[in-house]
């Protein structure tokens, strides 16, 4: 079905256009790096993470959505880190990957606290294929595919932290480029276009401590572009003992999510999160819900000066 509106909707219109969000995450307070460059570094270790997301399992061609992190300080103020984003929609139709090379640089500001600038530069790998589509037709010839076309990428972000408090803005993308213009298609009366437009992210988070062996983590996400409704994710986790943590989240007027996560060692860490849907696409029979799993690996130089496992 929704790959035959899909159709419809391009047929529909002789210029159709759209703006493009980033791919979202429920478990952002473990993944910041996929959207602040200033994150970079920030842990204090060689931090290696992974994150998959499948979204609206049931549903065909739904997103799938794949990040990989690897970021460390070097020296006393700057970090680096490398990031890839891999994106799917339509199972296979459309299919964004992201690769960028990040870079932070970190200034006290208290005793506790730290101020970090981060920039990042990379590329965007377009992939659009409409002939997967299983009810194809010839009418769609009038719009080229795409074959893993290139973009520029850059970004920037700010971000302050204490062991206990953190708050950050970032840009991720600052270019908007636009896919589909009416020049490079065989038909000019029929153009689509897609345009990246920038993303704008706000996220913080705190940590209260409720007893010896319990800690609570409320944390917010907000993220809106011109042209797709403005994003609002809300959580709130309880920590125990510094290795198991639990909790929930809400993204307004969209969904309902449960997080776990574990600390199996101080340089393993594994999270889960699932979402149910609030809309009517949440009330069908063929949508199970939205899951994820996040792991994340980290080398410490000295392990005698680790106080305790990081919450973010």
């Amino acid at each position: 079905m929704r790959k035959c509106l899909f159709m419809l909707m391009i047929m529909a219109a002789p210029v159709l256009s759209f703006s493009q969000q980033d791919a979202q995450y429920t478990q952002y307070m473990y993944n910041t790096m996929s959207v602040n460059p200033a994150y970079a570094g920030s842990r204090g270790a060689l931090s290696i993470s992974g994150l998959h997301r499948s979204q609206w399992v049931g549903l065909e061609g739904a997103p799938v959505t794949q990040t990989f992190n690897i970021h460390s300080p070097v020296g006393k103020s700057v970090g680096l880190g490398f990031s890839v984003v891999n994106d799917k929609i339509g199972e296979g139709v459309n299919q964004d990957t992201y690769f960028d090379v990040l870079f932070s640089y970190t200034i006290s500001t208290s005793e506790e606290g730290k101020l970090s600038f981060g920039v990042k530069g990379g590329g965007h790998l377009l992939d659009v294929d409409f002939s997967v589509l299983s009810q194809y037709v010839s009418e769609l010839n009038a719009i080229n595919n795409i074959d893993n076309k290139f973009s520029p990428n850059i970004g920037a972000g700010i971000y302050y932290h204490t062991n206990k408090f953190y708050l950050g803005f970032s840009v991720p993308n600052f270019l908007e480029t636009e896919h589909f213009d009416a020049s490079s298609n065989s038909n000019e009366s029929a153009s689509f276009i897609a345009e990246d437009r920038m993303n704008f992210y706000l996220i913080s988070g705190y940590v209260f401590q409720l007893s010896d062996s319990w800690d609570a983590k409320p944390a917010v996400l907000a993220k809106w572009v011109d042209g797709s409704p403005f994003q609002l994710d809300l959580s709130a986790n309880f920590w125990y003992n510094e290795r198991l943590t639990l909790g929930g989240a809400y993204r307004l007027s969209a969904a309902w999510s449960f997080l776990a996560g574990f600390q199996v060692s101080d340089s393993f860490m594994v999270g889960l999160a699932y979402d149910r849907e609030v809309t009517d696409l949440g009330n069908t029979s063929f949508n199970d819900g939205s899951f994820e799993i996040f792991l994340r690996f980290e080398l410490f130089k000295n392990l005698d000066k680790i106080i305790s496992p990081r919450f973010f």
